[in-house]
């Protein structure tokens, strides 16, 4: 199983998981089978709702068309990107696989990097493939071979990029800055730095809103890493360069520290 290092801001490295090949796959292929039911059934009501149209009728034939378009082949485009912003980094497939989408530094990704990641999924290569096939049906051999042989070159490219770089990232991952991490499958709300605080709270701590959110997120981690490993010693280190870095002095033990740290920085963050 493959282990990465991943510096944090306090220069404490936290270790990460990252899945077998074949767990990307099979998130992959239920992903796909899901986008490919959806389509299914949406086409086939689409033909329902078409059959029964008059088909002299120019304006209700032009109104189906852009409700197919819309309701048929839009979801399945953007289903990856809506999910993985709305999910924290997971799809259907991801989930029930056990990963999840993070940052470089092991927080949550960024709106902008879910959405560099979508632009170079690979359906989108898909589609091209499909047009190179129909370009060589409608006799333009020589363009549709150049297209067919750049997605091939493409997913070449994709499969040797993650069986063999170190953080298993793909081509859409190095440019979003992301990799994809192995976590825990039931986890939800508890997998992001963000919490249900009373509002009754009294924050110990305000000067944890001095900090940014990649350093929150790496506080995040270094305590999810040190209770998985049972490190002391790596809460010790975070919890000594917070209280030097934000002026802080208390007797509490780090791993209690860091807890209160976070959920200072939920309440105040909402208020």
């Amino acid at each position: 199983m493959a282990v990465i290092k991943v510096p944090t801001t306090f220069n404490i490295d936290v270790e990460f998981e990252i899945p077998e090949f074949y767990r990307r796959m099979v998130a992959l292929i239920i992903d796909g089978l899901i986008c490919f039911f959806y389509l299914k059934i949406s086409i086939a009501i689409f033909e329902s709702i078409k059959n029964n149209s008059s088909p002299f009728e120019t304006d209700t034939q032009y109104n189906l068309w852009t409700l197919f378009m819309v309701f048929v082949f839009l979801p399945p485009l953007i289903y990856h990107v809506i999910l993985e912003i709305t999910m924290n980094g997971q799809s259907v497939g991801k989930k029930i696989m056990g990963m999840r989408v993070v940052n470089e530094n092991g927080g949550r990704a960024s709106i902008s990097q879910f959405l560099i990641r979508w632009l170079l999924r690979d359906i989108w290569f898909i589609l091209l493939f499909f047009m190179g096939i129909y370009m060589a049906s409608e006799g333009s051999k020589t363009e549709s071979t150049v297209l067919i042989l750049l997605v091939v070159g493409y997913f070449i490219t994709e499969i040797v990029l993650v069986v063999s770089s170190q953080k298993g990232q793909r081509i859409g991952d190095i440019l979003a800055h992301t990799i994809l991490i192995k976590t825990n499958a039931k986890a939800s709300i508890e997998e992001t730095v963000f919490m249900e605080v009373e509002d009754s709270y009294t924050p110990s701590f305000p000067q944890i809103m001095q900090l940014s959110d990649r350093d929150i997120n790496a506080i995040k981690s270094i305590l999810e890493t040190a209770r998985k490993k049972g490190d002391d010693n790596m809460a010790y280190a975070a919890s000594d360069k917070i209280k030097s870095h934000l002026k802080i002095e208390t007797n509490m033990p780090p791993f209690q520290f860091l807890d209160l740290l976070l959920k200072d920085y939920n309440y105040l963050s909402t208020k």
